[in-house]
């Protein structure tokens, strides 16, 4: 079988900057992986080639053998930095919207999740707190039945018992044999849920490993390698 997703020598430039460089992994089916790195190191921006939003430099990008195009769109389900709802909506025409938008929008999926959070689906999206709002874009997006789901920075802004709900939601009801790759400078509040990690440090990849092995080769908390090897 096909890695899920390869990136092979991935450069990115923006003019004279160079934001990555020499970027090569694969992502494997059915794990939970962590890209991991401090803020400006280059996270988002890995996130968006593989979403197609930009385009390398050099090198390339597989997604079940294809380069990013509207088929790989099909497998991915992203959730980015920052909320795009259309904040005129209920959520009920959220649904609509994701359900006209993407075939594998699940939306039965989406009221059992909406449930846990005792909202009404015609509720104004306008009207809910930043938090909820945050809640309801990670219900759209785990809601699709995707291959590949791509979380940028989802613990950011959110207050800790909010990252717990984004955890346990994430931990429970992503497709199975699917992957999830999360972005994020908040290690220790993340790591309970990590299969794998790939550290990123000024645009390289400077660590791939299991957290298991990893663990236990080090004697410590992957927030505190992290944290030893960033100097945080």
């Amino acid at each position: 079988m096909m890695e899920l997703l390869e990136c092979k020598h991935l450069y990115k430039n923006f003019g004279d900057k160079e934001i990555l460089k020499d970027v090569t992994f694969t992502l494997p089916r059915g794990k939970i992986i962590g890209l991991l790195g401090k803020n400006g190191m280059g996270k988002s921006t890995l996130i968006k080639l593989i979403n197609d939003l930009l385009t390398p430099s050099d090198g390339e990008i597989l997604i079940n053998g294809v380069n990013p195009s509207v088929t790989s769109k099909k497998v991915i389900s992203y959730l980015p930095e920052r909320t795009y709802l259309d904040k005129t909506m209920t959520i009920d025409q959220a649904f609509g919207f994701f359900e006209d938008f993407y075939d594998d929008f699940d939306r039965a999926k989406a009221k059992r999740l909406l449930k846990d959070l005792d909202l009404d689906e015609n509720s104004k999206i306008s009207k809910m707190s930043k938090g909820m709002q945050e809640k309801l874009q990670l219900i759209l997006v785990i809601s699709r039945n995707a291959e590949l789901y791509i979380l940028d920075e989802p613990l950011g802004g959110v207050d800790p018992a909010t990252r717990d709900y984004v955890l346990d939601t994430i931990l429970a009801n992503f497709n199975e044999g699917a992957s999830v790759l999360i972005s994020t400078h908040l290690i220790s509040d993340i790591e309970r849920i990590l299969d794998e990690v790939i550290f990123i440090d000024k645009g390289k990849i400077v660590l791939t490993s299991d957290t298991d092995s990893l663990r236990e080769k080090e004697k410590v908390s992957i927030d505190e390698i992290f944290r030893r090897m960033f100097k945080c």
